[in-house]
């Protein structure tokens, strides 16, 4: 079990606990430290980062998606062979499903796994405000532990003196673990849903040397292992081994992975392995054609807007899904595997990208955030992935819309989502055959019986590529 154990939360979302976190990673893996990486909320992109520094997957953590026990048992399961767990918050410390209760916050997510909290602040334009900042969130939850504070964009050594002195004087009880000075060359880049992915932009040895070094200069690594030393004791309920209880055959399920997608909960494809698949990646960008005998397709959410002339170029791949959707082989989507089965993408230039055509409806790119929030869904028919009525729990998040919603009999509504504040509903995605396809990203811990059924669907379809 890891000995070490610290959550990195921000006073909000671009405070650059991001970085923060990757450096922290990287020093202590410099140092010959196991480093498990950990993500609260339902976010993509910094796990895939989190992977490049440690070698390790990194896995979400959800106190609204997944529930807090679940996240325990990801927590526990993974942290078990590791020196250090480092936990990476959500936006702001306290920032989660709703204004007025915890749920689905770093705070909540910190308290449930009895962490302590590593807070950074973006110290721009400020010197005894900072500590102020500080004191408001040491106090808003007296449940929380606090192991200190680093401040972040610091403008230099008299203004991190400023910062040290405000906290000394004002909040005795607070540590200054660190003070890290502007730095523009270990700042990962941004576009419209997030952090540039690993997969488009990774940390070269270079940049991680170069990471490794700011950290360095600036924290105080020695004080955070000792402020967070792990309490809780590793016990047979977490097991860290996936229990072997496949008799049959496994199935091979092609898993679309390359630059276009690339969101995958590392915790949804574990549930696939141990429901019996075998898991087959493949790129809709590279590769000529489809692995040989799949019994069943996911494509994850990801950038097809980016890579759309790529995905029109190689029309022989595009096709054999469309054949394999269409001889009812099963096939799941979600977001930017959504857009890529419909007839085009049109991205923001205004030019249209032919896709796959399977659902009879257009993507259109936005400039503007189009959705944005936690879901929970409940299939409207029977699906590959189970029965109807069958619950989930998941994300939205999107820059584009879908032009054209049809009245087409082959189609059906995919989903009944629930309002987030109780009211009126509205449906989404669509199912064709045996191909669903949605906006939502669902985490498949909020139900582990969705990966059993739909091995079992792709078991039981007599189609394969």
């Amino acid at each position: 079990m890891a000995e070490h154990g610290f959550c990195i939360a921000g006073t909000h979302s671009g405070c650059g606990k991001t970085t923060v976190a990757l450096g922290i990673m990287a020093a202590l893996v410099k140092r010959g430290y196991k480093v498990q990486p950990f993500k609260v909320g339902p976010d993509f992109i910094d796990p895939g980062h989190h992977r490049r520094i440690t070698g390790r997957d990194s896995h979400n953590l959800d106190g609204w998606m997944i529930g807090l026990e679940y996240s325990r048992q990801i927590f526990y399961r993974y942290a078990a062979s590791a020196d250090v767990a480092v936990v990476e918050g959500v936006m702001g410390l306290y920032d989660g499903f709703s204004g007025t209760n915890e749920s689905g916050s770093t705070s909540e997510m910190a308290k449930a796994l009895e962490l302590p909290v590593i807070l950074v602040v973006d110290a721009r334009s400020m010197a005894r405000s900072a500590a102020a900042l500080t004191l408001g969130f040491q106090v808003f939850d007296p449940g929380l532990s606090f192991a200190g504070v680093i401040f972040n964009m610091v403008g230099s050594n008299t203004h991190a003196r400023y910062l040290r002195e405000a906290v000394e004087h004002s909040l005795p009880g607070v540590t200054v673990l660190g003070c890290l000075e502007r730095n523009e060359g270990v700042v990962t880049r941004s576009r419209h849903l997030g952090l540039v992915t690993d997969e488009d932009n990774p940390f070269t040895p270079e940049r991680i040397v170069a990471l490794v070094e700011w950290i360095e200069e600036g924290v105080d690594l020695e004080v955070i292992l000792e402020k967070s030393g792990i309490q809780v004791e590793f016990t047979a309920k977490y097991p860290q081994a996936m229990p072997n209880t496949i008799g049959e055959q496994r199935v091979p399920i092609g898993i679309a992975r390359d630059q276009a997608f690339c969101f995958y909960y590392a915790e949804n494809l574990r549930l696939l392995e141990q429901a019996g698949a075998q898991l087959v990646e493949f790129s809709p960008l590279k590769d000529q054609e489809l692995p040989k005998g799949l019994k069943g397709i996911i494509l994850g959410g990801g950038y097809p807007e980016l890579y759309a002339e790529e995905l029109v170029r190689n029309s022989i791949l595009r096709e054999q899904i469309r054949d394999f959707s269409l001889r009812s082989g099963p096939v799941y989507a979600e977001c930017g595997g959504f857009m890529f089965l419909g007839e085009s993408i049109k991205d923001l230039e205004g030019r249209e990208h032919t896709m796959a055509g399977i659902f009879p409806v257009k993507a259109v790119m936005e400039h503007s955030l189009r959705s944005l929030g936690y879901r929970e869904v409940v299939t409207l028919s029977d699906s590959p992935l189970g029965p109807k009525g069958t619950i989930s729990r998941g994300h939205e998040f999107h820059y584009s819309h879908m032009y054209g919603t049809p009245k087409d009999p082959i189609l059906t509504a995919a989903y009944a989502v629930g309002s987030r504040k109780g009211g009126q509903g509205f449906k989404e995605g669509f199912i064709r055959q045996n191909t669903l396809g949605s906006y939502v990203h669902l985490h498949w811990g909020s139900n582990p019986e969705i990966p059993r059924n739909f091995v079992k669907y792709c078991r039981e379809v007599d189609v394969e590529t």
